[in-house]
């Protein structure tokens, strides 16, 4: 697509509007709530591997997890044992079972036992060179795929779902807008991962995206996909080529809310 000053202009509009004052209801709000760096990486990647259905569902689903872990996310993944959750452990979210949300919180123990945060994983997959974080992500998520399958021997759907791998076509949403809270810098999100910067991120595309991008000229790809999320990060790239992905939350947002753009 070719450059749109009308568009830049609305779009510079709605990222000023959607400020930290909108930020309810996200899963971003739960990060927001620590000040420990520790406990705001780890909510943050938890909150994102909830964040896909209904906004409600998710935002009770990370209320549930903070009742659970007694507002200490760090503590409770770094100390959590499967032998320590009560019989009548029950937590469910869409299609994770009680028994896959037990086995993700393993995966990150073994995470932090073995890199001591989730960036210092991240990176050990990062190529400052590629273009974009395609690889890294896959390098991460494929980490836990055969972490899982080393540990409980088969794969459940509910894993596999919280860990997609772009070159099988997925937007990898989830960790996309986890990527997105982890590097950029404003007042929603921390840039605590300053080693990359955020020229290299992808935007998180769920239906809101699509939809409102496609109004937009933002894509012409009818199905959300990775290349989809290539094709309107590239676009956007037009009207912020140093930081593109600034302008997720304000289309996610108006898609959410039903607002015209």
């Amino acid at each position: 697509m070719k450059y749109n000053p009308n568009l830049k202009q609305k779009l510079e509009y709605h990222y000023k509007a959607f400020d930290k004052s909108q930020l309810m209801p996200d899963p971003l709000q739960f990060p927001h709530l620590f000040k420990n760096e520790k406990d705001i990486e780890v909510m943050a990647f938890i909150a994102s591997v909830f964040a896909y259905g209904n906004v409600q569902q998710i935002i009770n689903s990370l209320d549930k997890f903070l009742l659970i872990c007694d507002n200490k996310p760090y503590h409770f993944i770094t100390n959590f044992s499967n032998q320590n959750t009560q019989p009548q452990f029950s937590f469910i979210h869409r299609f994770y079972s009680s028994n896959d949300i037990i086995q993700f919180f393993q995966l990150l123990k073994i995470v932090y036992e073995e890199f001591g945060s989730l960036k210092k994983l991240f990176l050990t997959g990062y190529n400052s060179k590629d273009e974009n974080l395609k690889n890294a992500i896959a390098n991460i998520n494929q980490y836990f795929l055969d972490k899982a399958q080393k540990e409980f021997k088969t794969l459940s759907r509910g894993i596999v779902f919280m860990f997609p791998l772009p070159e099988k076509g997925s937007a990898c949403k989830r960790i996309n807008l986890f990527l997105r809270w982890m590097i950029r810098k404003d007042d929603l999100d921390f840039g605590l991962w300053k080693e990359i910067p955020e020229s290299k991120l992808i935007i998180p595309v769920d239906t809101h995206i699509a939809n409102i991008c496609k109004q937009l000229k933002l894509t012409k790809r009818k199905n959300v996909s990775w290349k989809m999320a290539e094709e309107i990060t590239a676009n956007l790239k037009k009207y912020d080529p140093v930081d593109p992905v600034k302008y997720d939350f304000a289309i996610c947002h108006i898609g959410m809310r039903k607002l015209k753009f």
